[in-house]
């Protein structure tokens, strides 16, 4: 399935939030893009479009298509629990993301490629499928040959500013993470109303 390849820093600068992490281009112009810039006429938006709004910039920021993102909605409404936290969970857990989380990669993006390219071992096995949910206990790995080990080794050095969540540990020298437990909400902290996702949904 086809990924996003467009201008990251308009797609930040249209939310308002660095969706894709840091940036010193957004930093410049906090303002939303287009050629009348930071006094350009502002209208009022509908209730429909702050929900939109919403549920874009989380799905950027996860890095899904609007196809899989619906799935994951309908997904976290058949388990039992709010919504939305089950909704940010499933998210969470998702092979590529904690792989980003652990630091073996900059970006979600280079996560991602990193799981599909085979250099990623769950509990002893490869798995190719960024979207594979993990369970606690769950062991990720970093595959034993020199090309994986130095594309890790390089991630952790791009990835120095971030620190890995309480729910997961991490063995820089096995290069090696554990799941331990599904985080919560408050750990999770979204960038987006997550209700308002839902809702949307829900419509």
């Amino acid at each position: 399935m086809a990924r996003y390849t467009g201008p990251r820093v308009r797609i930040s600068r249209r939310f308002g939030i660095p969706i894709f992490g840091p940036s010193k281009y957004l930093d410049r112009r906090n303002y939303g893009p287009g050629v009348h810039g930071p006094k350009s006429r502002r209208h009022k938006l509908t209730d429909y479009a702050m929900a939109l709004m919403e549920k874009q910039k989380l799905r950027y920021y996860y890095g899904l298509q609007e196809r899989q993102f619906r799935n994951v909605f309908e997904r976290a409404l058949k388990r039992r629990g709010v919504t939305g936290e089950q909704m940010l969970q499933i998210l969470e857990t998702r092979l590529d993301n904690v792989v980003y989380h652990l630091g073996l990669a900059n970006t979600r993006a280079a996560a991602r490629q990193m799981v599909v390219h085979g250099h990623i071992r769950v509990n002893g096995r490869k798995v190719t499928i960024p979207s594979y949910e993990l369970k606690v206990g769950d062991v990720v790995q970093v595959k034993n040959t020199t090309v994986s080990r130095q594309l890790a080794l390089r991630g952790l050095e791009a990835s120095t500013s971030r620190t890995v969540p309480d729910w997961l540990s991490f063995s820089k020298e096995e290069l090696k993470g554990v799941v331990m437990r599904i985080p919560t909400m408050d750990e999770i902290q979204p960038i987006a109303n997550v209700q308002a996702v839902v809702e949307f949904y829900s419509k």
